[in-house]
């Protein structure tokens, strides 16, 4: 079994990463399983399928970090032919493979530039004070009562730690450190002026290093838990899948 590996960061979230690669598709038109005779010295490739070939696999995974969404693909395949025959059709698929891939890569990253899609990306943080975190209970709205990590959306041109910083200084009255990336959950799609709306919600841990006393201006009520504690509240979607992240982080203060 032969296999080439390849990674691109976007900077775009989860939903818009994954949107704009289904629509590409995927690195070439013709199948590359679609063989019909590899001779030595002679680089000839035909459609038509070939005994002894196996199919080649093409696996994309898609990992929400700090930074943006990283994509990881991954190319397998193999072929029964004997000696030098299936070396030089290894060589020639590998790197028939690389130059597809570069290519696709290029135009996934152009393609996420060019997306239309406008994006309300909403941040959270979960502050750690030892062995606890600090959870918020909603007040008024659809989920009024339902608790969560407080946080807000991002302003247009602002960056995503800023507005984090300046969310919790608003509805809590302190100033916080972000620290480590905990997650990213795709929140219900929105359309804003008739453009195709996306919205994630990207979660980090931090602690608080100054401001005034800590007060719920937007909130009812707030809660120092630990980890065996945050199950029995009812917690708004977007944020229950978040949960094991924030046990483990709070398992290793």
């Amino acid at each position: 079994m032969s296999q080439l590996r390849f990674t691109t960061l976007v900077e775009a979230p989860l939903t818009v990463a994954f949107d704009v690669a289904r629509a590409l598709g995927r690195p070439w038109r013709t199948p590359l399983v679609e063989v019909e005779s590899v001779r030595p010295a002679c680089d000839v490739y035909a459609v038509g399928p070939v005994p002894g070939w196996r199919r080649i696999t093409h696996a994309r995974r898609f990992t929400a970090t700090g930074e943006g969404t990283r994509v990881d693909e991954q190319v397998e395949w193999a072929t029964a032919l004997p000696g030098l025959l299936g070396r030089a059709a290894d060589r020639l698929l590998r790197g028939r493979v690389r130059r597809a891939m570069r290519a696709h890569l290029d135009a996934y990253a152009a393609a996420v530039a060019r997306s239309a899609v406008e994006v309300v990306q909403v941040v959270g943080a979960a502050l750690v004070e030892g062995d606890r975190v600090l959870v918020a209970q909603r007040s008024g709205g659809p989920y009024d009562g339902f608790w969560e990590f407080p946080g807000g959306k991002v302003e247009p041109g602002e960056d995503d730690l800023a507005a984090l910083v300046r969310e919790i200084g608003e509805e809590l009255g302190v100033v916080v450190v972000p620290q480590e990336f905990l997650g990213e959950v795709v929140l219900d799609g929105v359309v804003a002026g008739g453009v195709p709306g996306a919205s994630t919600l990207r979660v980090w841990s931090a602690r608080i290093v100054g401001g005034g006393e800590l007060t719920a201006h937007e909130h009812a009520e707030l809660r120092w838990l630990r980890a065996d504690e945050l199950d029995a509240l009812d917690w708004i979607p977007a944020d229950r899948p978040l949960l094991p992240a924030v046990r483990t982080l709070l398992a290793h203060p």
